[in-house]
């Protein structure tokens, strides 16, 4: 739960895979649900109940693919609800199962959108931005693919500019064009001369790129010529008219003016970065990429709708207000199963996967209007952490919040470690201000550990490479007092 980068898998047999690198989806058809449990307990713990829950939605989209296709267009996706106080997991849960599918994934508030008529959000603007992620992750996957072809291309450049043609080969004259030219010495000498001068303009390229590979020429500025987007500032753009409208109109606008090409002086490792990106760009089809970013977001896209309560209940208050109830109508129909229109085309949102988060403190999913709870057959409770949990979250998930304080420490050349006392005195303590204050869930001990370790991380640069020794008395020394005074307790835990 701690985690906040996924690691980078190679093996099919290994489950997660980096956000920056490309995912490949055919190893998923042996992941079953326990595996995919068995993955979600390496970062999150507890909550059994809804890992299997999402578990079983995971594979059933996996069986949806290989069901005959009149079959297919009938099965719904299973939209489901995690209810549970803040900090116990809910978000962590969808965004590590984004990462198992490889799938477009985008978080949001609920609470951000707005109904129709008043200035907020469009609900349908969650579809477009989960469009834009998926173009991202099929552009990445593609350019993966061709970074070596790319990568040599860029190489070829820079050499041509650092060492330009002088005299390029242009086409012979032919008939009454052929100069009278009258060559005193040797026939041929002429021939040689070219000849050995092509011969040391090759050597000395080849040295010039083992310089490159070397990277001892990476200081060395060379002139490139770079494209520049035209200006549009000042122009008359429509206002209004729809989310998206206006961002759609300048994209056109500036694909219609003539592109602008202006030399830059930079350095080769700059030069490589631009002449890269460029390359790139003749090498991946941009048409190919977006047919299938829009297969991916419309059959494999996920949608995780956090705060999914604060939209839940009666208007309240007097005067203009948004209703709730009309918020929960505009999502819908989205929900539903509608066509949302994109700069990249119309997107249908049938079998996009829905899932819903919130505490419903107040609310409960049953205040829902009628036709959005039948849009989430799947409700999944998640319990409140205790100590125990606690002590399990500092030291077991991978990249666990102890883990990465004392990476950091690392850096400094120092160590720190954790008597296993003081791991049960900080989880101790973190219940206890969860129990007084508000109930934040495993949150609580990020802001613990944050002032446990505020004088050491603040005096280590300077402290040297002792190593920091961790005890019960230690935690106690720098804790005690201030989750003692109540008026402290408030403003700094």
């Amino acid at each position: 739960m701690t985690s906040n980068a996924l690691e980078s898998q190679g093996p099919p047999e290994q489950a997660l895979t980096s956000e920056s690198e490309p995912q490949d989806l055919v190893w998923l058809d042996e992941l079953t649900p326990s595996q995919i449990v068995s993955e979600l307990d390496k970062y999150i713990i507890g909550q059994d109940d809804a890992k299997k829950a999402v578990a079983i939605v995971l594979r059933n989209r996996w069986r949806r693919q290989r069901v005959e296709e009149e079959m297919r267009h009938e099965i719904a996706p299973n939209n489901l609800i995690l209810i549970g106080p803040t900090g116990v997991g809910k978000t962590e849960i969808a965004r590590r199962l984004a990462g198992l599918a490889g799938a477009p994934f985008l978080k949001v508030e609920a609470s951000k959108f707005t109904e129709v008529g008043y200035v907020g959000r469009d609900v349908e603007s969650m579809i477009r931005d989960l469009v834009d992620i998926s173009i991202n992750l099929v552009r990445a996957d593609r350019e993966y693919e061709v970074q070596e072809t790319a990568g040599k291309r860029a190489e070829e450049r820079i050499l041509e500019l650092l060492l330009p043609v002088s005299n390029p080969d242009p086409e012979p004259p032919t008939g009454d064009e052929r100069p009278h030219i009258f060559v005193a010495g040797p026939t041929g000498v002429a021939e040689e001369q070219e000849e050995g001068v092509l011969e040391r303009r090759q050597r000395t390229r080849e040295k010039l790129r083992k310089l490159l590979i070397d990277g001892k020429l990476e200081d060395r500025e060379i002139e490139i010529e770079v494209s520049q987007a035209p200006n549009i500032e000042g122009m008359m753009i429509p206002v209004g008219g729809g989310d998206g409208l206006d961002h759609n109109f300048t994209e056109m606008l500036q694909d219609m003016l003539p592109k602008k090409t202006k030399r830059r002086t930079v350095s080769v490792s700059e030069a490589r970065r631009i002449l890269l990106q460029d390359e790139l760009d003749k090498l991946v089809d941009m048409d190919e990429v977006v047919n299938e970013a829009l297969y991916r977001a419309e059959e494999m896209g996920i949608v995780f709708l956090d705060e999914i309560d604060k939209v839940v209940g009666l208007r309240g208050g007097q005067g203009p207000d948004v209703s709730r109830e009309g918020v929960q109508r505009d999502l819908l129909p989205i929900v539903e199963g509608s066509t949302v229109s994109t700069k990249y085309g119309l997107v249908r949102t049938d079998h996009i996967l829905f899932i819903a988060a919130g505490a419903f403190h107040v609310a409960k999913p049953s205040d829902m209007i009628p036709e959005l709870q039948g849009r989430f057959p799947v409700r999944v409770e998640l319990q409140s952490l205790g100590e125990e949990d606690f002590v399990r979250i500092l030291q077991e998930p991978k990249n666990a919040l102890l883990e990465q304080y004392r990476a950091m420490i690392e850096t400094e050349g120092a160590k720190i470690e954790f008597t296993d006392d003081a791991i049960a005195e900080i989880a101790r303590i973190a219940t206890e201000l969860n129990e007084r204050l508000e109930n934040i869930g495993a949150r609580r001990l990020q802001t613990v550990m944050t002032t446990l370790l505020e004088e050491v991380l603040f005096k280590l640069p300077e402290a040297g490479t002792d190593a920091i020794h961790v005890d019960p008395a230690f935690v106690q020394d720098r804790l005690a007092r201030i989750s003692e005074d109540e008026d402290l307790i408030r403003y700094i835990l």
